[in-house]
């Protein structure tokens, strides 16, 4: 059974940058998508961005496209989060789970997640 084990977390001013890590084991040929999923106090958790982990397609959810940029080694054990621009939006506890990528119309996508072992996260909070 895949799990992850995310790391990088940090404080930061808002502007700031931080690269977050996902540490991989048991990665199967099955699991076609990992992803960045995030938590803040009080909000349910949502999709960051996701990546493909046989072609090169990467996926964003609106509120960090432009900003962050996801990527993986060739190894498929470790998928990064490069997090540029952050604001106090972005303040949350950030999680690596399998994703599930469904397109509605032209380019227009969903990100979602059956995964259920979550792992601890990691911790961003951004504040000046």
């Amino acid at each position: 059974q895949v799990q992850f084990v995310e790391s990088g977390g940090g404080l930061v001013q808002p502007g700031g940058s931080l690269r977050l890590s996902c540490a991989v084991s048991g990665f199967t040929p099955g699991v076609h998508h990992i992803g960045w999923f995030r938590q803040a106090p009080g909000k349910e958790r949502e999709a960051v961005s996701c990546i493909s982990m046989s072609e090169d397609y990467t996926y964003f959810s609106d509120s960090v496209k432009d900003r962050f940029t996801i990527s993986r080694d060739s190894a498929k054990s470790t998928v990064f989060l490069q997090m540029n621009s952050l604001n106090v939006e972005d303040t949350a506890q950030y999680f690596c789970a399998t994703c599930e990528v469904t397109f509605h119309g032209g380019n227009h996508y969903r990100l979602s997640t059956s995964f259920t072992s979550w792992g601890r996260g990691t911790h961003v909070a951004v504040s000046s």
